[in-house]
């Protein structure tokens, strides 16, 4: 790829939070929502499935698309590995509930799968972000006002760090971008690996 180009972001994610992040780093990201369904990728373990979320987002948005050298499409997907097990979005309230009683006090590993793809040049680039999280000792009343709020629901792990869930997260151990849903830095490697400067991309 050439790096004198005036590249475009395609966000294949309807998450807030990524855009928010990739709007804080100066990169105005254009978002095209995959429309995907999660339940066909088997939970094997938490770096594979959310690496495999990533990149059929990525690849479904940019198989839709009109060809364009300048256009990069970034899938996210982010899924927590706790006890042996995979969260995703938990499917209803009382699962948001019940993760929550047996994670607090207690730690897991959030992992994010990034997958870039350049619309026209056909390179890819992928790799996974994690970041383990310490979840505090949060009450029974802390855990129904939280999941009342309606939060957990909508995220994967029942759980956010950026939003009102912050409050019962300790302290994590990584990128806490990677926890909101995109880690920055990594984006910054994987664009590297096709010959993008992440800077090419920023909003003039």
């Amino acid at each position: 790829m050439q790096t004198d180009i005036a590249y475009r972001l395609i966000l294949a994610s309807a998450s807030p939070a990524r855009r928010a992040l990739l709007t804080g780093a100066g990169i105005d990201a254009e978002v095209i929502v995959s429309g995907v369904d999660e339940s066909v990728v088997e939970h094997e373990d938490a770096y594979t499935t959310s690496l495999a979320l990533a990149r059929m987002k990525a690849r479904t948005v940019a198989a839709e698309l009109p060809a364009d050298p300048a256009a990069l499409v970034l899938g996210c997907d982010s899924v927590l590995a706790f006890e042996n097990e995979v969260f995703g979005k938990p499917a209803d309230a009382e699962e948001a509930a019940k993760r929550w009683q047996r994670m607090r006090g207690k730690s897991g590993v959030l992992h994010t799968g990034h997958h870039l793809t350049g619309l026209v040049s056909g390179l890819q680039a992928e790799a996974v972000g994690r970041t383990t999280v310490h979840f505090a000792d949060v009450t029974d009343a802390e855990i129904e006002a939280y999941v009342a709020s309606g939060e957990p629901l909508q995220v994967a792990g029942a759980f956010t760090l950026d939003g009102r869930g912050g409050a019962f997260v300790d302290r994590i151990e990584g990128d806490p971008g990677n926890v909101i849903g995109l880690s920055l830095p990594l984006l910054r490697n994987l664009l590297g690996e096709m010959g993008v400067p992440i800077t090419s991309l920023w909003r003039p």
